[in-house]
Parts: C-alpha cells; sequence; structure tokens
C-alpha cells in the first residue's frame, strides 16, 4: 500500500512517499523536491550485538550518477568508494539521529540513503536527513524522533529557507538546522564573517522552519507507521551497578584531580583494573545463570566516570585539570619551523597540538571534483590526519576515516573565505594538518594552526580565523546547565554537546554542532556563541603575538606563477604546431608550466624568480609588433649558403642574408655563422609577404643615427 504526505519547505513542493520500494526494509521512503528524489531504507538486526560497547548505528548515503543522466568518469565506469561529498552527507544524517535511541540499544541499526534522481537545483542533502527519519519513525525500529532539517541562507541580508545550488553561490552563510519541536540536535554552518547576533536569529528561524518537515513525519505514522519492536535493551544488574559505584566513585574523585591527561589516564586504569580484579565484583550479580562479562563491569565504570567528572564542574565549578569554567589552557604558537616546506606552524592548546604545512602548487595541481552538479576543480584543499601516536595508541595508521574527512572539510569552511581570490593568487593550495598530539578539539587546532601556517608561507589571507569548542553540562532540574570553554577529552566524552565555533574578530565562519543527548536549548546554544566569541578575541591575540599578518614574500621554494595575456589571434602563435612553442619555451626559460586560456590569459609557473621572469618576457613578446628601423637580439636558427635564419622576437624569425651580414664580402654564410650565435640585427624592411628582412651590417650606422 502506497502513502504519501506533502508539504511546502521554503515555498517548494515536498513528497514523503513509502510503499512503493524496498518493502522487505523495517521501512523505506522517497522524499521528492522538484526533480530530486532520495531514498531510504532502514534495517534492523533481530537481536543485540554481542559484546557491543556502543550503540551500532550505519549511515550511507549514495549519490548515483545516473540519476544525473551522467556516467561515472574513471576505468571501471560505475560508482567505487564514497566521494567527499558523500562521506559528509553520511555524517550530516548520522549525527542528529544518533542521540535520539534507547539508552542500551545495541541492535545494529543500518540505514541506506540513495540519490535516485538529481535536478541539478535541489541539494539531495537535507532531503535525505528527512527521509532517514521518516524511514526511522513509521518503522519498527525504536526511535525517539522524528526530526526536522532545514538548510537556511543568508541572500541579500535575508534569510532563504531551501535555496538552490545557484541561490547558495551567492549567499554569505548557509546553515543546515535539525531539530526537534523546541529543541536543536545538529547544526554545520559557514559563513562570512557573520556577526554571532545574525546567526542567533538564524538559529530561531531556522527551528521554526524546520517544524514544516518534521510534523508530516508524524501525519504519516499516523497512517501507517508500525508498532515500535520490542527489543532487549542492556541494563546491568542493580546489585552490580552498586558495588562498582561503590569501589569506584571515591577513588575516581581523587583521579579527576589530576591535570596531566596520560597520568590521569593511568590512575584511572589502576582503578578499573582493581575493580576488574575484586571477585567481589563478580559475586555481586546472582540472579539467573549468566556469568557477568568485563565488558558489564567497563560500562558501569563508564557511568561512575560520567556521574563523577559533570558533578565535579556542577558543585565545585572545576574541571579535571583545575581549569575554571572559561578558562582556555595555555596556548603556545611557532611558525616556519620547518626548513624546506613553503610554510608551517605549531599550535598547541594544552595537550592539544597540530602541526601545520602549506604547499603551493599551480593550476594543475587543482583537485577535480565529479559530482552531481558536474566536474568542477578546487583550488584549496586542507587535509587532517590522526596518527594514534596522538593519543597514545599503539596502533598502525590507516586511511583517512569518516572523523578525519569531517574534520577536514570543517578546517575548510572556517578557513577559505579569507583566502585571496583565485584571480588575485591564482596558486592552488594545500593545507595538511598533522594532529601530534590529542586531548580534544583538534578540529579546532587545526584551523588556528592552518591558518598560521598560510600567513606563514604568504598567502594574503583577509583576517586571522581561530576556533574553539565549548561543551554543555545539562543541569539536573536544580541547576542552571553550564557551559564549558575549550573542551578536553573526558568533557567530549561525558558532556552533552561539542559546539565548535570558528571566526576572525569580526564574526562567525564556521559552526558545527554535535551533541549526545535529546537535543539542546536554543538559549544555550546562543549563550555558546557568545562564550566563543569571548575565547576566540584571545587566541587571535595569542597567534598575533606570533606573527600578525602574511609574509611579504613566498618561501624560496615555493613556484612562481606570473600572469600576462596576449592578444587571442596570437594563442597559435604562442602555442606552436603541436605544441612545439611552449614547449620551447619551458627548455628554454626553465619553467614548470605555461597555460592559455581561449581569451588570451597566460599562466607562468616556475621554480624561482628568475626563470618566471625570462618565460613571462618570452610570452610577452608575442604581442609585439617587430618595427622597421629597430634593432633586436637576434639568434640564429637554421643557417643557409645565402643567409641565415634569425629570431628577433618570440615566434618571429627575418632572414639576415648573406650580403647583410657583414661590410666585408661574405662568399658563404655557413662559414661565418652557426645555429645559436647571438649578434644584434636591425630590422630594415617588411616585405609584401610579410618577410622581414634583417641586416648586421646596418646595426652601427642605425645606433648613430
Amino acid at each position: 500500500m502506497i502513502e504519501r504526505v506533502e508539504f511546502l519547505l521554503g515555498g517548494k513542493n515536498i513528497i514523503i512517499e513509502t510503499g512503493k520500494f524496498a518493502n522487505q526494509a523495517n521501512a523505506a521512503v522517497t522524499v521528492t523536491c522538484g526533480g530530486t528524489v532520495v531514498l531510504a531504507a532502514v534495517c534492523m538486526a533481530k537481536a543485540p550485538k554481542p559484546d557491543a560497547e556502543f550503540f551500532p548505528l550505519m549511515v550511507d548515503y549514495q549519490e548515483k550518477t545516473y540519476s544525473a543522466g551522467r556516467i561515472p568518469g574513471g576505468f571501471f565506469k560505475r560508482e567505487g568508494r564514497p566521494t567527499q561529498k558523500e562521506i559528509l552527507t553520511a555524517r550530516l544524517i548520522d549525527r542528529p539521529i544518533r542521540p535520539l535511541f534507547p539508552e542500551g540499544f545495541y541492535n545494529d541499526v543500518i540505514i541506506t540513503a540513495t540519490v535516485l534522481s538529481s535536478d541539478g537545483e535541489n541539494d539531495p542533502d537535507v532531503l535525505a536527513i528527512i527521509a532517514a527519519s521518516t524511514a526511522l519513525t513509521i518503522s519498527d525500529v525504536p526511535f525517539e524522533g522524528p526530526v526536522g532539517a532545514v538548510r537556511v541562507g543568508l541572500l541579500d541580508d535575508e534569510f532563504v529557507v531551501n535555496p538552490t545550488y545557484a541561490e547558495r553561490q551567492a549567499c554569505a552563510m548557509e546553515m543546515v538546522v535539525v531539530g526537534l519541536a523546541d529543541k536543536i540536535v545538529m547544526i554545520e554552518t559557514e559563513g562570512n564573517q557573520i556577526p554571532e547576533l545574525r546567526i542567533a536569529e538564524a538559529y530561531r528561524f531556522a527551528l521554526e522552519e524546520l517544524q514544516a518537515s518534521r510534523l508530516p513525519q508524524l501525519d504519516l505514522r499516523k497512517k501507517m507507521g508500525k508498532s515500535k519492536a520490542k527489543v532487549d535493551l542492556f541494563q546491568p544488574p542493580a546489585e552490580l551497578k552498586d558495588k562498582v559505584l561503590e569501589l569506584a566513585v571515591d577513588r575516581l574523585h581523587s583521579v579527576y584531580t589530576i591535570a596531566d591527561k596520560q597520568e590521569r589516564e593511568n590512575a584511572r586504569q589502576a582503578v578499573l583494573d582493581d575493580i576488574l580484579a575484586d571477585l567481589t565484583v563478580f559475586a555481586a550479580y546472582k540472579a539467573g545463570d549468566r556469568a557477568v562479562a568485563a565488558g558489564e563491569v567497563k560500562m558501569l565504570f563508564d557511568v561512575a566516570e560520567y556521574q563523577v567528572v559533570r558533578a565535579k564542574i556542577f558543585k565545585e565549578q572545576k574541571r579535571a585539570d583545575g581549569r575554571g569554567l572559561k578558562e582556555i589552557r595555555p596556548i603556545s604558537c611557532e611558525v616556519n619551523l620547518l626548513p624546506r616546506t613553503h610554510g608551517s606552524s605549531l599550535f598547541s592548546r594544552g595537550q592539544t597540538q597540530s602541526l601545520s604545512v602549506v604547499t603551493l602548487g599551480t593550476r594543475r595541481d587543482e583537485q577535480m571534483i565529479e559530482s552531481l552538479e558536474g566536474v568542477s576543480y578546487e583550488n584549496f584543499m586542507l587535509h587532517y590526519n590522526f596518527p594514534p601516536y596522538s593519543v597514545g595508541e599503539a596502533k598502525g595508521s590507516r586511511a583517512p576515516g569518516r572523523r578525519e574527512i569531517g574534520h577536514g572539510a570543517l578546517a575548510v569552511k572556517a578557513l577559505k573565505i579569507v583566502l585571496p581570490k583565485k584571480e588575485d593568487f591564482p596558486y592552488t593550495i594545500r593545507v595538511v594538518s598533522e594532529i601530534m598530539e590529542s586531548n580534544g578539539s583538534s578540529s579546532m587546532a587545526s584551523v588556528c594552526a592552518g591558518c598560521l601556517s598560510l600567513m606563514a608561507a604568504g598567502v594574503p589571507i583577509t583576517d586571522p580565523v581561530a576556533g574553539i569548542s565549548i561543551g554543555l553540562i545539562s543541569g539536573d532540574g536544580k541547576q542552571d546547565s553550564v557551559l564549558l570553554t575549550d573542551i578536553m577529552g573526558s568533557e567530549d566524552h561525558f558532556g552533552d554537546m561539542d559546539y565548535k565555533i570558528a571566526g576572525t574578530k569580526n564574526g562567525v565562519t564556521a559552526v558545527q554542532l554535535d551533541i549526545k543527548v535529546k537535543g539542546i536549548a536554543l538559549e544555550d546554544l546562543i549563550k555558546g556563541l557568545a562564550q566563543a566569541r569571548e575565547a576566540r578575541m584571545q587566541i587571535l591575540d595569542k597567534m598575533a603575538a606570533v606573527i600578525s599578518m602574511p609574509a611579504p614574500d613566498l618561501s624560496e621554494y615555493a613556484p612562481r606563477i606570473l600572469i600576462t595575456s596576449v592578444p587571442p589571434d596570437k594563442i597559435g602563435e604562442v602555442i606552436g604546431p603541436g605544441g612545439k612553442m611552449i614547449k620551447k619555451i619551458i627548455e628554454e626559460t626553465g619553467a614548470e608550466s605555461i597555460d592559455i586560456d581561449d581569451d588570451g590569459k597566460v599562466t607562468i609557473a616556475a621554480l624561482g624568480k628568475e626563470k618566471a621572469q625570462k618565460a613571462l618576457q618570452y610570452v610577452q613578446g608575442f604581442a609585439i609588433a617587430p618595427e622597421i628601423g629597430k634593432v633586436y637580439e637576434a639568434t640564429v636558427m637554421k643557417v643557409m649558403n645565402f643567409g641565415a635564419f634569425c629570431e628577433i622576437l618570440p615566434g618571429k624569425q627575418g632572414l639576415v642574408h648573406v650580403s647583410e651580414f657583414a661590410k666585408d664580402y661574405v662568399k658563404d654564410m655557413t662559414q661565418v655563422a652557426k645555429v645559436g650565435d647571438k649578434f644584434k640585427v636591425v630590422l630594415f624592411e617588411i616585405d609584401k609577404m610579410n618577410r622581414l628582412n634583417l641586416s648586421r651590417k646596418r646595426v652601427e650606422e642605425t645606433t648613430a643615427q
């Protein structure tokens, strides 16, 4: 049976439909906007995953190229590993729904969102969030939703809902917000230094607008939603819980007075090891014939830590490392510490440390991106690496995962708005953030380090950018919620949100909100904006003390890119038959590359100023018309017995007849000149066939006039 609901989002008709596709899944729905259609299918395992330590949710998002009427590029001509856009959208779906499953629910849940049709106008990502939420809502999977989702743009200083791809290009800000009836569960924002008050207004606007996509899901559930399945939730025995808390809480209070992360972790592990070795713990649960697993004890130990960390903050207004609630850990900055890179920096904030390295390349180094909208080229990349040694783990490094991709993309949003325009700084820029040490918010450290390294490399950014993470410990009804500036790892783990905010002194450039509870109140998010700004100003001051503006020149090891132009009718001469002239210029000048656009714009790249300048002069010579009576430096290109063909300007050759070579009689030109010889000549005639007639013997009398 097919059921559907329809609603308007940003003035566009949205259709949610179920019953047509994938009927063997627990639930499947399509969401349609214009010509864009997204299918979301949900499947749940029938039993909990054995020995699971966290909720095993997996979200896959797939963009089928057939949806846009295209065939994939590459050798295999089919979709392969997920693209960065697919990974980021999968995270966009996962992050808001993960907190809305019951505690202790450990059945595998797989959500697959697939773009079946794309009109090139409406981005499927928000539709995929709505589709996933709807599928969970009408399925028998335990889920405490639904959530609504909306994209808000700031266009001509007005908020617009669900902007198209074209409109987003002109937006000063775009924000994806996912929420419940009165709380927000996820935010993803990038903006052009937007004031915090305007960001707060956007939150309010988005929370109101997203209800249009949330309420129809409830209507569909009333029409044909399944009864929620009765699943086994992990609930440790009360006797066991009491015993673990009895043995752990007091000792953990002492552990969480140790400021150093590694020392604190060692002390914490010692407490856990003692509890696991205590036989009375395992004897505490005697009902039934099931043995108590060590994993259950570890989970309850985690509960004890949760209580201790939060109680310490509420009762003592102190954190594990002794800081106040708004206090930032000690910051140090250093630039140009690597001798052969184009730019480098080291940013440390407490026990979180990012080494950032900038590499400048040419247009040929741009990243080609194949997406549903078509092929595009990106000249700014930021890659984030999180090696296991950064947290003291004895593991091998692997390819970047979804977390690494997500953190790198967040840093790109934070920094790209302050980069120079491509036409003013025609370089491809790659920033790599190597996390040397991590104890909370390494993504924001990457923003700070990335900004420092860009300035050290001489990239003319408009304003320095810094970032900070704000945490939250929700109130218990008796106390108000507590906001924490610059959260460390344990506060992220045991806290309720990770609210990353980056920007300049003028305003916000990027926001990312992740939570562990069922929604955050608007008031707390707005307070967090102000608290983050206060911290950001302090960090920017620390950065400015080391480097306050971009270096005046590029590294000697960076390529030099010069731009000139030639008349469009001269492009063929510059390129030459089969690219012969371009190859000659590169060979003679030492340039790395020379690229010519259809309008005559020429981009020259070389390692070294002299090589680049030499190539520039060579190319500019094509735009110069030979002048009769002017003296030129000629290079012999070919020698015949009757004369020598010489190049006086790039691509322009003339003949020095044997009779014009010297005042004395020359019988055979091959006896007095050879290829590569250089001498001065004067252009004395351009004949009816546009041939250039040159003279060496007339140079003296020409210069004497």
